[in-house]
């Protein structure tokens, strides 16, 4: 027996082995409680972490496969770029001319005192390896930091509803239970007199993401310098109509 016959299995059951990340069977019991955390404090962020763990399966994997059939998603598959450090980069972000995608998101995260790096680090934090050395965690990084990239292609904001509304279209572009579990949450909480409208809000944001390009085939860093109401366009992203109409002092309504 030569060396390479006994190293052999140890290499095949690494690769075959899937990462932690997308292991085990759904936790529902974990989900629920983390959710009903959630819409007590649409601000704990890290309970949506510990959902799409709970929920998610082998979504992540699934997503990663079909970026390998998109076209150009072979090249951002092996180029590997973190976005996370990009997006942090102020020189980066000061080049983009106003009116491109990249000078929305400067202004977004500024405004609103936010990161990539600050979403990044509250997802360290739940259970789990979220670093680990593979190409579908490499994915899921790649997912996480462009939810506010998201947030600036779908126009809606960081209010509850917002986020709601951008979970709906989430779990449209993803099929991740995950996304589902929290706009159905969403959408079932109570919203005094507008509860209605948040309703229809939600469900048009599911709706506008189905209609809309597959976001995670983009190349989010070539996408920052086209300017935003092309970059709309050529996503096939429809005016969030409903969501627009409700005033922005109810759209954080309980």
């Amino acid at each position: 027996m030569t060396l390479t016959d006994t190293l052999a299995p140890t290499r095949d059951a690494v690769a075959s082995a899937p990462p932690p990340m997308i292991a085990g069977r759904r936790n529902w019991r974990v989900a629920l409680k983390a959710l009903r955390r959630l819409l007590t404090d649409k601000e704990d962020t890290g309970q949506v972490f510990e959902i799409m763990a709970a929920l998610n399966g082998k979504s992540t994997a699934r997503n990663y496969q079909r970026l390998l059939h998109t076209p150009g998603g072979g090249r951002l598959a092996l180029e590997h770029v973190e976005l996370a450090p990009r997006l942090m980069d102020d020189a980066w972000l000061d080049s983009f001319a106003e009116g491109t995608v990249g000078a929305a998101y400067r202004h977004f995260v500024r405004s609103e005192n936010i990161s990539a790096e600050g979403l990044a680090e509250v997802s360290r934090q739940r259970r789990g390896p979220v670093e680990i050395q593979h190409p579908y965690a490499w994915f899921g990084r790649r997912t996480r930091d462009s939810h506010d990239i998201w947030h600036i292609l779908s126009g809606y904001h960081r209010d509850g509803l917002g986020e709601a509304c951008l979970v709906a279209f989430s779990y449209a572009q993803t099929g991740s239970l995950g996304w589902l579990v929290i706009a159905l949450g969403a959408a079932l909480r109570p919203r005094g007199g507008v509860r209605g409208p948040a309703i229809k809000a939600i469900w048009q944001g599911y709706q506008r993401g189905k209609a809309a390009k597959w976001f995670a085939g983009e190349d989010y860093l070539a996408l920052f310098a086209e300017p935003l109401d092309a970059a709309r366009k050529r996503l096939n992203l429809t005016p969030a109509t409903c969501y627009d109409a409700i005033p922005a002092d109810l759209r954080d309504q309980h």
